[in-house]
């Protein structure tokens, strides 16, 4: 039987996802709201850039623990291979025959821990999985767990034995977020919780079923986004695309990512309609990661994020009608 779930339901569902979520993240509201709003977009992938010891694996797990869906990590190395990743045909001596030994990608949530670590080889075994949601093995195809959800973390500020994701692979990660320090109230609220646990291990309950988040995504299709906020997201593209510092600009993938994420985003603020302040606030998590400079701009102070908030801040905002269109 088919769960389905009004906008209402919706709302208290996200509510008490992001509330599980926080009995281990401390002071991360929005982050983690990006995060849930992508999780609950069809072929929605997170890359997670920041400093370590910012909570980046403990976030993946939390969201896996709290929606219920299976989840494992692979921490990439220089010597990590693509089997490693996907699995592959072993032969069975006691059946005589060859049989597929999964690899860790077959789960739901998979955290790809230092993904930048790995070879350009390595990291495109996670291509056709984040894209088709299989993998092809030995001219095999499988299909992977439903929902599949890569959520990757890399270090920004350590580039000795690293590869840097190549533009294929980065478009297919619907935002690039910061997690951030905390404040110093946040940190001593830290402190206070591991007191009061006595163990580093944070003991997360299953707050909806895999058919509940699946339902979920399905309310997200059901949200509004008004034809002239579809505009303003195609002039925001093509205004990136046009930049006389932009040498690569945003793809249609990219637009898209826009699209879903924004939807999303507006069903866990309990609405099902989508203001400008929604595009706003998440085109540059979607939209930076997506752009290649001029090389003589590399460098500089100048960077993807602030070429995006230029271009939001000379892009006509309309007014958006909240009235389904019929």
């Amino acid at each position: 039987m088919t769960t389905t779930l009004s906008h209402d339901e919706f709302t208290k569902h996200c509510e008490t996802i992001l509330n599980e979520v926080e009995k281990a993240i401390v002071g991360k509201r929005e982050t983690l709201q990006k995060i849930l709003a992508v999780l609950l977009t069809s072929g929605g992938h997170v890359l997670l850039e920041d400093f370590p010891g910012l909570a980046k694996t403990l976030i993946a797990r939390s969201f896996a623990d709290a929606l219920g869906l299976n989840f494992k990590r692979i921490q990439f190395t220089p010597d990590l291979m693509p089997g490693d990743i996907t699995g592959g045909y072993v032969f069975d001596h006691k059946h005589n025959e060859f049989m597929l030994r999964q690899g860790p990608i077959f789960t739901n949530i998979l955290l790809a821990d230092e993904i930048n670590r790995a070879s350009p080889k390595t990291q495109s075994a996670l291509l056709e999985a984040m894209q088709e949601q299989q993998v092809t093995l030995e001219g095999d195809t499988q299909g992977l767990d439903h929902p599949f959800i890569v959520i990757a973390t890399q270090n920004p500020i350590e580039y000795e034995g690293t590869f840097p994701l190549p533009e294929a692979q980065l478009d297919r990660f619907a935002v690039r977020l910061k997690v951030g320090y905390p404040t110093p109230e946040e940190e001593l609220e830290i402190f206070e919780r591991r007191l009061q646990r006595q163990a580093d291990d944070i003991a997360l309950n299953t707050v909806v079923t895999p058919e509940e988040f699946l339902a979920m995504r399905q309310v997200v299709e059901s949200v509004h986004v008004s034809s002239e906020l579809q505009q303003y997201m195609i002039d925001l593209v093509n205004h990136i695309r046009k930049h006389p510092q932009v040498v690569i600009g945003v793809s249609p993938r990219g637009a898209l990512s826009l699209l879903k994420i924004v939807r999303a985003w507006a069903a866990i603020q309990g609405r099902d309609y989508v203001i400008p302040d929604d595009i706003k606030r998440l085109a540059k998590d979607v939209f930076s990661h997506r752009i290649i400079l001029e090389p003589s701009l590399w460098g500089s102070k100048t960077n993807t994020g602030t070429l995006v908030e230029d271009v939001l801040q000379n892009t006509a905002v309309p007014v958006a009608s909240h009235a389904i269109e019929s």
